[in-house]
């Protein structure tokens, strides 16, 4: 009897023993607790695109030729309360290489929006908004075939965009509209041979006709690298589910200015058609149309008598890209 007692005594003490550390191996130390949630949320997503064609001994004729396209959109938004603030930094290059050509490029982009907004109440979707806009390019521009002559260089021309206004976002339709009637718009044209052109919409040169030589000019005063603008701004973006795993996205930007040619708009339409075929690989179609009375066409001109190149602006043109690719696109914290 004694010795049952003893045992039962003995295996109470282990069961609780047990118990005993199973709670503190359940409890965790100060700093094993989970970080509180975070108030940014970010995306980023890297795709390149690729075609290519070729010929060997084809009856029917033909170049072959291969193209590349790097994309990438990298997202970080701050949501705390009434407040958000929205950051993209969207970059896109381009090349293309064709039988008998030298490698050319097809795309070229560097842009930075950030948008700030404050809301009464969170059932609003109406923001008093402050925005930035950032654009310009990685590499100099040629008009093709002329490799001679860049019609555009890094920072030549870049854009920036800074205003106050409202701001209309809806999340679940994914659908974000700005209005702004006090937007300064600032063109940058950081090389001075462009600058001295009078390109993007700078002051040109001033020149004056070298009195001991007539067929000489002189310069006078250099162009001017920077033009400042004060004008109305509207954007609207928007991305729908058309069908299943098609979306339609749409990015829209419409300016003009108070005190020159008011009523004359600068247009920025980008619009894409994503065709997603599983989480890797996707199939998209866009068209992106500018038209800015700034910008002017170049035209090359050969001398008859020396006979050599050189480029003169031929008057705005709206201008048009169309592209079609099938790639890859990986998406990550």
């Amino acid at each position: 009897m004694k010795l049952l007692r003893s045992t039962l005594l003995l295996l109470l003490l282990l069961c609780t023993s047990h118990n005993f550390a199973q709670i503190i191996q359940t409890t965790l130390a100060p700093n094993e607790l989970p970080p509180p949630p975070s108030n940014w949320t970010k995306k980023n997503q890297v795709g390149f695109d690729i075609s290519e064609i070729a010929f060997v001994n084809w009856s029917a004729g033909g170049t072959s030729s291969i193209s590349g396209l790097f994309k990438g959109e990298f997202n970080r938004t701050y949501v705390k309360g009434n407040h958000k603030w929205v950051n993209e930094l969207i970059v896109k290059y381009g090349l293309n290489k064709q039988d008998g050509t030298e490698l050319r490029k097809t795309d070229d982009a560097l842009m930075v929006n950030s948008t700030y907004g404050f809301r009464k109440d969170t059932l609003s979707d109406w923001y008093y908004s402050a925005k930035f806009n950032f654009n310009t390019q990685f590499t100099d521009g040629y008009n093709y075939p002329n490799r001679d002559i860049a019609i555009s260089k890094p920072f030549a021309p870049a854009y920036v965009f800074l205003g106050a206004g409202a701001e209309n976002s809806n999340k679940d339709k994914n659908r974000v509209f700005y209005f702004s009637p006090i937007t300064l718009k600032t063109t940058l044209v950081l090389d001075q041979t462009l600058a001295d052109q009078g390109s993007f919409g700078v002051k040109k040169a001033v020149y004056m006709t070298d009195p001991a030589n007539p067929d000489n000019e002189i310069l006078i005063e250099n162009g001017q690298k920077v033009k400042a603008e004060f004008g109305i701004l509207l954007t609207g973006y928007m991305k729908n589910e058309i069908y299943k795993n098609i979306f339609y996205e749409n990015r829209l930007s419409l300016y003009t200015d108070y005190l020159n040619k008011f009523g004359n708009v600068d247009v920025d339409y980008d619009t894409r058609l994503d065709l997603v075929v599983n989480a890797y690989v996707k199939a998209n179609v866009g068209v992106h149309l500018v038209y800015d009375d700034d910008i002017k066409t170049k035209v090359d001109v050969i001398d008859p008598v020396t006979g050599s190149t050189s480029q003169v602006n031929d008057g705005p043109r709206a201008q048009l890209r169309q592209v079609l690719g099938v790639g890859l696109v990986y998406t990550f914290q």
